[in-house]
């Protein structure tokens, strides 16, 4: 009789530790292999039309904001494409290198807080900080968490 409990609780310790575990980014809208299938186009609109929900845009704003991020799209597209292949032939990046990109990424970060200023207004432009905050923050919380349960 003992050696059958003994059993059963072997089975279900076994069948407890088989169950799937929680799913880490469960409050993700999309897959980030899904978003790289999209063109800049597509990209483009999805985000105007999350701006557009969250801050309310004009439709002239909603264009403007469509336009800059579909040409800001294809010209992270073709840098990507070019980093890829460098990559793929072995070319490792020089300091120099690295410096040119963070600085160019950095020139790019300036030029859409540049252009978000002349295009939003200040109640806009204050949800859209607050946003980027809350993200910003999500983000932390997530990466502290990936590290805790690693340690594990």
């Amino acid at each position: 009789m003992k050696t059958w409990i003994l059993a059963i609780v072997m089975v279900m310790g076994f069948a407890m530790n088989a169950q799937p575990g929680e799913k880490r980014h469960h409050d993700r809208k999309f897959d980030k292999g899904q978003m790289e299938n999209f063109t800049p186009e597509q990209r483009a609109e999805l985000q105007v039309k999350k701006l557009t929900l969250a801050l309310d845009l004009s439709d002239k704003q909603q264009t403007e904001i469509k336009a800059f991020l579909t040409e800001k799209g294809k010209e992270r597209e073709k840098a990507m494409a070019e980093f890829k292949a460098n990559r793929d032939a072995g070319k490792k990046l020089t300091p120099d290198d690295r410096f040119a990109m963070k600085n160019r990424m950095l020139d790019e970060k300036i030029a859409m807080k540049a252009f978000m200023k002349k295009t939003l207004d200040a109640r806009q432009l204050a949800q859209l900080e607050m946003m980027k905050t809350h993200q910003r923050e999500k983000i932390t919380k997530r990466e502290k968490n990936f590290k805790k349960d690693s340690r594990r």
